[in-house]
């Protein structure tokens, strides 16, 4: 992004004195933010602006984020960051089933908050890692078959059985992952690093659920579950 648009962020927190800390921080590093103070107010605000990342609490008057982040996943693959004041399993798990891309505990330090938000804006613009050479089950034109779902690396596109699949950009940048590599297993360890763009050991449960979403897109059987390791992409 040019200086001239800066990254917009649309921020739903209910809390009046983290709404405008939180703003305020991340204006503070170029970001244009917009804010709303509950789910409803915050659904309409998505759909009448274009944004380039959500962050969404979890606990909102009217529409919580669970619900905020369901709506919003009926029709946008926008990169969804929630905040959880606990950090609470049952709100990570439902926060990720969902369809949030990520989440974060507050407080939250800025600098966290920060390196969490660029991982997903650059997850939300990535050209392909993987070259059809390298991927095997090649077809004339580049794309990668791998039996009723095929994946076009050049042009970011995935279809099973002839329908274009709709995949945010993180299930799509872990399908590539396992793309490049089939039949080998890889650990979430590894995921992590590669597709969230830790360099630190985060919360396994964020691979896990995004597997999940992924194989009710692809098909259940696609991602192979190797107990004790990690996940494969059959060939």
């Amino acid at each position: 992004m040019s200086e001239a648009t800066p990254v917009k962020i649309l921020l739903v927190e209910d809390d009046e004195v983290i709404r405008r800390s939180v703003a305020i921080a991340l204006e503070r590093y170029g970001y244009g933010v917009t804010v709303a103070g509950d789910g409803l107010t915050g659904l309409e605000l998505f759909r009448e602006g274009r944004h380039d990342l959500l962050l969404l609490d979890v606990m909102l008057p009217g529409l919580d984020g669970i619900g905020l982040c369901r709506r919003i996943r009926e029709s946008s693959t926008d990169p969804i960051l929630m905040m959880s004041a606990r950090g609470d399993a049952l709100d990570v798990v439902s926060g990720l089933e969902a369809g949030a891309d990520d989440y974060v505990v507050k407080p939250v330090d800025t600098s966290v908050l920060v390196a969490r938000i660029r991982s997903l804006l650059r997850r939300a613009t990535f050209a392909s890692p993987v070259r059809a050479e390298d991927a095997g089950g090649e077809a004339p034109d580049g794309r990668l078959v791998f039996g009723d779902l095929v994946i076009d690396p050049a042009a970011l596109e995935v279809f099973k059985d002839g329908r274009e699949l709709t995949l945010t950009p993180t299930e799509l940048r872990l399908l590539l992952e396992f793309a490049g590599q089939p039949g080998i297993v890889l650990d979430r360890q590894t995921l992590l690093r590669k597709v969230w763009d830790y360099g630190w050991d985060g919360d396994t449960r964020v691979v896990d659920l995004c597997v999940q979403r992924l194989r009710k897109k692809i098909g259940a059987d696609r991602v192979e579950t190797v107990r004790g390791f990690g996940y494969k992409l059959r060939r």
